[in-house]
């Protein structure tokens, strides 16, 4: 136990605890969007809704293994974007994303399959209006790709007589010869899950679109051709997948230069191959932000071999980043990959779709590397969290989004806010009465606490996307009086002190001097119950474990900085240490009846 008679510096710690207030209130009306509103949850604010179909490249039913372990990826997800009070649920062959807010985006990337595949460039071409068009290509070659052995374009076709052409890439761009900087050159043959196909030759009528198929002339006499059903998408949603797979992921190079002028033309649509390409066969595709065309060798490494993903901002480079920390067998590859391709370029390809296509400036021994592109924070953070908790075993498209309702929530709130602030209003007006001029100094220790909880739900809304919900106010209720009954363990310490003969003033540092143990010793029991609670719980009992562990924190916080100092510098005022104004008028008299019945006693 430490001595009371150790220095007290109780402007020091008042000092420090307004330090951290007003740091805490400059970073809320300073940073991010400078409100200071803490994000609510789905019963206090409403939400959104959106559900995911799931999707498999056959057509199949989805097997409910699948959807279960694609929700508890999607739940790994939402948890590691914080505490939001999201829920995922399974209905049917769908999962039901619900997210507070009316921004649908969240709930949609949260359904991203997030197949991420890292594979050699070996060629890449603008996309359509990229880049001002110029005509004719390589010699030999009109309406060619550039850098590559031409053939004539399709009609209709970048490249294509009469359509637009292609421009040479910029010359800081890299290009890699079609066989260098890949394991396996593209033309050897690969098993493949379709046949070979010779490669459309140019004809003047218009080529068909990838997925449509032209049904054969009738000959003569042949019966009519009875009229089609209606379609099957799932059925027709396999078909297009594997047109796109025979047309883009083709091993012939004729085909791949018609994919690449093909696929120019059509950055900005819907992909039907998306989290559906083979890694062992090369793969024709577009950028993230549909600027430019590659043409990808077969992959060398792929997601499943990350073993940990964070997105942070590059200071050198003044952009966010997203840092991949791979398994040993990918670190390995990885190593001896980048040193054998020093100048080449690589694609990390997330969802059949090219996020970053960064140059190798030097081997990357160590297993840890960077993915580069136009991220925002936002857009870094979510790449990072998908990659983080793997890829999904099924795709799923999204639907229109739903907005949730929160009357019922509001109304809850309205009445909890009431019970509340009657509930408090009622201990503060015992704490004045019973205590007097501690009650007033608890009041005050109440107001800071409430001041620093307000900031930090403002801040952990903005960077940790915590929502506040009816179980967390519920948390904050429960610790609001976790912190008045450590006011009342030091004010009754102060009594015994009091009770023992001692005065008002030398009373408060013994008084406090055994009451601090006692407040760490239940805060800590509050706190290792709140942390057991919020690993173990679910849904909003995550909420309310929280901010019960929050406030339980603050409470000593409060304490040691605010409390104990303030009740110092009243022991050493005259006025305060007045009986009528401190409350301890009682406690005294009782102290000098003990020393009376003492005296007598001894001279008996």
């Amino acid at each position: 136990m430490a001595s009371s008679s150790a220095p007290v510096h109780p402007y020091r710690y008042l000092t420090l605890f307004l330090v951290l207030l007003i740091g805490a209130y400059l970073l809320v009306f300073l940073t991010g969007d400078k409100k200071a509103e803490p994000k609510l949850g789905i019963d206090l604010q409403g939400g959104t809704r959106v559900t995911l179909t799931a999707r498999t490249p056959d057509g199949s039913q989805p097997t409910r293994e699948a959807l279960l372990q694609a929700q508890e990826i999607i739940t790994s997800r939402v948890n590691g974007l914080g505490v939001s009070g999201s829920e995922v649920v399974i209905d049917g062959n769908n999962l039901v994303i619900t997210v507070p807010g009316n921004d649908s985006s969240e709930a949609r990337n949260l359904g991203q399959t997030a197949r991420l595949y890292i594979r050699p460039v070996i060629h890449s071409i603008p996309a359509a209006g990229q880049e001002a068009q110029q005509p004719g290509g390589v010699p030999g070659a009109p309406g060619g790709v550039p850098g590559m052995p031409g053939i004539p374009g399709l009609p209709g076709m970048p490249g294509a007589p009469g359509g637009p052409g292609f421009a040479p890439l910029e010359p800081d761009a890299p290009v890699v010869p079609p066989n260098q900087g890949q394991p396996p050159a593209p033309a050897a043959p690969q098993p493949r899950p379709f046949p070979e196909e010779p490669p459309p030759s140019p004809s003047p009528s218009p080529s068909p679109s990838p997925g449509a198929t032209t049904p054969p002339a009738p000959g003569p006499g042949a019966a009519p051709t009875p009229a089609p059903g209606t379609p099957d998408p799932k059925a027709d949603r396999s078909q297009r997948i594997k047109d796109e797979q025979m047309l883009r992921q083709s091993t012939d190079q004729n085909v791949q230069v018609l994919a690449m002028q093909f696929q120019a033309s059509r950055c900005n649509e819907d992909d039907d191959l998306a989290g559906n390409d083979d890694p062992k066969l090369p793969l024709v595709t577009c950028s993230q932000d549909g600027r430019e065309v590659y043409l990808l060798a077969p992959s060398i490494i792929d997601g499943e071999q990350i073993a940990n993903a964070s997105s942070g901002l590059d200071q050198q480079q003044g952009q966010y980043v997203v840092d991949v920390e791979f398994k040993p067998e990918g670190a390995s590859t990885w190593a001896d990959f980048t040193a054998q391709n020093v100048g080449t370029q690589t694609a990390f390809v997330l969802d059949s779709e090219v996020v970053s296509a960064p140059a190798i400036r030097e081997a990357i021994p160590g297993g840890r590397t960077q993915i580069t592109g136009q991220f925002t924070n936002d857009s870094a953070r979510e790449l990072a969290n998908v990659l983080k908790y793997g890829s999904l075993p099924l795709s799923f498209e999204s639907s229109e989004a739903e907005t949730v309702s929160a009357t019922l929530g509001l109304s809850s709130l309205r009445a909890g806010l009431i019970a509340g602030a009657v509930g408090l209003a009622l201990v503060l007006v015992y704490a004045l009465l019973y205590y007097r001029m501690l009650g007033l100094l608890t009041a005050l220790s109440l107001v800071a606490s409430g001041a620093m909880v307000f900031a930090i739900l403002v801040l952990l809304g903005r960077y940790i996307n915590y929502t506040l919900d009816l179980a967390g106010i519920a948390g904050l209720i429960i610790g609001i009086g976790m912190t008045a009954d450590s006011f009342v363990v030091f004010f009754e310490r102060i009594k015994d002190e009091i009770r023992e003969g001692r005065s008002f003033r030398s009373a408060v540092p013994r008084g406090w001097a055994r009451a601090r143990q006692t407040i760490l010793s239940g805060n800590a029991v509050t706190f290792l119950a709140a942390a057991v609670l919020y690993v173990l719980a679910i849904g909003q009992v995550k909420g309310f474990a929280f901010t019960l562990g929050l406030t339980t924190i603050l409470d000593v916080v409060v304490v040691f900085l605010v409390t104990w100092p303030l009740v110092y510098l009243s022991s050493k005022s005259t006025l305060l240490a007045k009986p009528r104004l401190n409350g301890l008028g009682a406690v005294q008299q009782i102290a000098r009846e003990r020393r009376a019945a003492s005296t007598v006693a001894g001279r008996g």
